[in-house]
C-alpha cells in the first residue's frame, strides 16, 4: 500500500504504507493511509458537541406557493394599488390557499408560515378596502394589465349572492334569485375583458333588476378610466328595452343577444322560399336596421343565425310541452304551467299557433350590434365569450367561496369582495400561464416547503427539491420574476 504524492512539474513522492496478505490487513491499510492524507484537516465546528437530540427548527414556510402567489400579485400592479398593504396582500392570497372566514384566515397564514397580522389589525383594515378609491385602485391595475382602451370588448353578467337571515337591511334583501333561494340576497356585476379577466365588479341591492346594473357599472368603469366608449358584450337576460335605449343614450358600443317575440320578417320569408326545407346549420341572415333622420342612435344590425344543435333541442322541448298539454286539455293530466295550454273559462285548448311559431323560431338566436363595419363573425365570436365572464363568476363562487357568509354591514361585505376580485385576477393569471386549475396548482405546490434549522450557532436552509415539471410550471407562471 503505497500513496503518490504528485505535482504539475511531474516529480512524484512516494510513500510506503505497508504491505498487507489478506483482506483484513488491506482494509487496515486503507484507514491508516486515509487516516495519513487527513493529517492536519480540522473538523467544521457547529457547536453541536452538547446538543442532544433533534435540531431545532426555527421556521418552515410554503415557500413555493406563497412566493409564486405573490409575485403575481405584484406583477398585476396591487401591491402598488394596495399602497403595500401587508394584510390586504395576505388575506388575498389565503383567499387562493384556502377559502374560510377573515378570523380563520389566520390559521391559515400561520400554516404556510408567514407573519400574521393581530385579528384586531385585520378588522380595522376591513372598512378600507370597502372605500370607492381603493377599489377604484384595484379595478385601474386590471385595466392595465389588459390593455383597456375604446376598442376593448368589454364583457357583463350578473349573479345573487345569498345571506343565512330572515332580516332584510336595505341592502340585503330578497329578489330574484338564480339558486331560487327566498333569503335576502345582493346582486353582484362583474365586468371582464374579452378573455373573462376580470376588471371591476359592484355590488347592488338585493332586489335590484339586474338590466338595472348594467349602466351604473358601465358608467363608473368609464368614468374611472377616461374611456368615451367601449363595446360591451352582453346576453339578453340583461337587457330591456329601456336598459338598450340607455346604452344608445351615453354613446355606447354594443354587442348584445336578443330575444325574438314574433317572427322576423326574413325568417319567414326564408321559410316561404323554402318550404319543407330545413335551414342549413349556420345560416346566417342580416337585417340592417339604418337611423332615421329623427333617430338619436347610430346604424344597427341583428344577426338571425341558426343551429341545427339548438333547434334538436328546443324541439325536442316543445315536443315534451305540446305532449303534456295534449294530455291536460284530454283530462288526462292536471293543468299545470303550460305555454301552449289556453284556457278560455272552462275550456281548454292546444294553442297551436304559439306552437306554430315556437316550431318556427327553433334553432334561431339573434345578436344585435351598433358598432361601425361589423360582420357576422366578429359579432357572434364576441358574443361566443360570454362563456369566460361566466366561467369567472363560477371560480368565484366556488374555488373562492365569493358568499360573505360571515359578512352582515355593507362595508364588510363590499370589502370581502374586494378581497375574492383580486384573488380572482390572480387565479385567472395563474390558470391561463399554467394550464393547470387552482385547485391542482394550490395542491401541488404547498407540499414543498422551505425550512430554517438551528445548528448551534449556525442556521441552515433547506428545501424540498422541485420536479423538473412543477420548476418549469412556475417559471412560467412567475415570468420575470
Amino acid at each position: 500500500m503505497q500513496i503518490v504524492h504528485s505535482n504539475r512539474c511531474g516529480s512524484r513522492n512516494i510513500e510506503h504504507i505497508g504491505s498487507a496478505h489478506t483482506e483484513d490487513e488491506l482494509a487496515a491499510l486503507k484507514e491508516v493511509a486515509a487516516k495519513r492524507l487527513a493529517a492536519g484537516q480540522t473538523e467544521l465546528d457547529l457547536g453541536l458537541a452538547a446538543a442532544a437530540g433533534p435540531l431545532p427548527i426555527q421556521s418552515s414556510r410554503m415557500q413555493v406557493l406563497w412566493g409564486t402567489l405573490a409575485a403575481v400579485y405584484t406583477d398585476l400592479g396591487f401591491e402598488s394599488a394596495a399602497n403595500r398593504d401587508s394584510v390586504f396582500r395576505d388575506l388575498v392570497l389565503a383567499r387562493i390557499i384556502e377559502h374560510t372566514s377573515k378570523l380563520d384566515s389566520l390559521r391559515v397564514l400561520t400554516e404556510v408560515g408567514v407573519d400574521t397580522m393581530s385579528y384586531r389589525s385585520l378588522t380595522r383594515r376591513l372598512p378600507q378596502y370597502a372605500t370607492v378609491e381603493f377599489r377604484r385602485g384595484l379595478a385601474a391595475a386590471c385595466a392595465a394589465r389588459a390593455g383597456v382602451g375604446p376598442a376593448s370588448l368589454i364583457l357583463y353578467d350578473v349573479t345573487t349572492l345569498y345571506f343565512e337571515t330572515d332580516k332584510a337591511d336595505g341592502f340585503r334583501e330578497p329578489g330574484f334569485s338564480k339558486e331560487r333561494r327566498l333569503e335576502p340576497q345582493i346582486t353582484v356585476g362583474l365586468l371582464t375583458d374579452s378573455t373573462g379577466f376580470p376588471l371591476m365588479i359592484e355590488a347592488f341591492e338585493g332586489n335590484r333588476a339586474e338590466t338595472a346594473t348594467m349602466l351604473p357599472t358601465l358608467r363608473a368603469f368609464m368614468a374611472a378610466h377616461q374611456l368615451d366608449d367601449i363595446t360591451v358584450v352582453a346576453d339578453a337576460g340583461m337587457i330591456s328595452a329601456a336598459t338598450k335605449k340607455a346604452i344608445e343614450a351615453a354613446g355606447l358600443s354594443f354587442i348584445l343577444g336578443e330575444r325574438i317575440p314574433t317572427i322576423p320578417y326574413l325568417i319567414a320569408q326564408w321559410h316561404t322560399n323554402n318550404p319543407d326545407s330545413i335551414p342549413p346549420d349556420g345560416l346566417v341572415l342580416t337585417q340592417p336596421f339604418p337611423a332615421g333622420s329623427k333617430n338619436k342612435r347610430r346604424d344597427q344590425v341583428v344577426y338571425y343565425t341558426y343551429s341545427a344543435d339548438r333547434a334538436r333541442r328546443s324541439v325536442r322541448g316543445i315536443n315534451e310541452q305540446v305532449a303534456k298539454a295534449e294530455n291536460a286539455v284530454a283530462g288526462k293530466a292536471p293543468v299545470k304551467r303550460n305555454r301552449f295550454v289556453t284556457l278560455k273559462g272552462a275550456d281548454k285548448s292546444v294553442n297551436r299557433e304559439l306552437e306554430t311559431k315556437a316550431r318556427t323560431l327553433a334553432g334561431w338566436k339573434a345578436y344585435a350590434t351598433n358598432i361601425t363595419a361589423p360582420t357576422p363573425e366578429f359579432v357572434i365570436g364576441s358574443y361566443h365569450q360570454l362563456w369566460r365572464i361566466e366561467k369567472s363568476f363560477r371560480m368565484s363562487k366556488s374555488d373562492l367561496a365569493a358568499r360573505p357568509i360571515f359578512h352582515h354591514t355593507r362595508d364588510s361585505i363590499e370589502a370581502h369582495l374586494s378581497i375574492v376580485f383580486a384573488a380572482l385576477a390572480i387565479t385567472r393569471v395563474i390558470e391561463e400561464r399554467s394550464g393547470w386549475s387552482i385547485k391542482k396548482f394550490v395542491t401541488t405546490a404547498r407540499r414543498y416547503r422551505t425550512v430554517q434549522i438551528k445548528a448551534g450557532i449556525h442556521t441552515i436552509t433547506a428545501a424540498d427539491p422541485l420536479p423538473d415539471d412543477l420548476q418549469k410550471l412556475i417559471n412560467a407562471i412567475r415570468g420575470a420574476h
